[in-house]
């Protein structure tokens, strides 16, 4: 048995489709959607925060998309865009999007893709047929500006996401982007940075100078901080 077979779930397999990766080039689509046909490349140059839902007129999907709406401005306000996702047809898309309007007042901005011949979700692994054989689960996939894979979250059909968790999300990716640091627990912008680890004896003696000169502030050599 290959490698890809002890790794992939069997339907992928079969499809010759391996799951997405970190780091690595986010597949590439061309789909119909609810604002017409899209594809990878129209979100080159920013991020995107590419999402699947079970199925349309569900109650814990119709909660997601409210959220969803809520956080879109913070969204666009860091060079983010979302693209919705699940293998209903886009008429059921449509009909869904304008029922949460009418019944609730909140317009769903951003497009969903109608994925009837789940070419997307299986390029992305969203099936998990020990979830569902019918349905997408629900994944992130945070894509930056180079169409790479930064970031995947996954959620059982009966967990609702924490949608500023996504927002935190990006702002951490982006500020490690920037700054070439990384984010601690809960980090949030605003709080302090970690500094990346020395890599060798003699920069571990040097951050610990550093640290008493009042540049990092440190636990130890290995974990030291700042502002940006």
């Amino acid at each position: 048995m290959s490698v890809i077979e002890r790794d992939v779930p069997d339907e992928q397999v079969v499809r010759g489709v391996g799951l997405p990766r970190l780091g690595e080039p986010a597949p590439d689509f061309e789909a119909v959607t609810t604002h017409g046909v899209l594809r990878l490349a129209d979100y080159e140059g920013g991020w995107l925060v590419l999402f699947s839902h079970p199925a349309d007129f569900t109650p814990v999907c119709t909660t997601e998309f409210i959220g969803f709406a809520e956080i879109y401005p913070q969204l666009r306000e860091r060079g983010t865009e979302l693209l919705g996702l699940s293998i209903d047809s886009v008429y059921s898309h449509i009909a869904w999007v304008r029922n949460i309007q009418e019944k609730t007042g909140v317009a769903i901005p951003f497009p969903v893709i109608a994925d009837l011949d789940r070419k997307v979700a299986t390029a992305y692994g969203m099936v998990m047929p020990g979830e569902s054989a019918t349905e997408t689960a629900r994944c992130v996939f945070v894509i930056d500006p180079r169409a790479v894979v930064r970031a995947m979250i996954y959620y059982p059909p009966t967990t609702g996401r924490n949608l500023q968790e996504i927002v935190r999300l990006i702002d951490a990716l982006q500020a490690a982007d920037t700054h070439h640091v990384a984010t601690p627990a809960g980090w949030r912008p605003g709080e302090r940075v970690i500094v990346p680890a020395p890599a060798t004896t003699e920069q571990a003696a040097e951050r610990v100078a550093e640290s008493d000169a009042g540049e990092y502030e440190c636990i130890d050599w290995y974990l030291c901080t700042k502002k940006v």
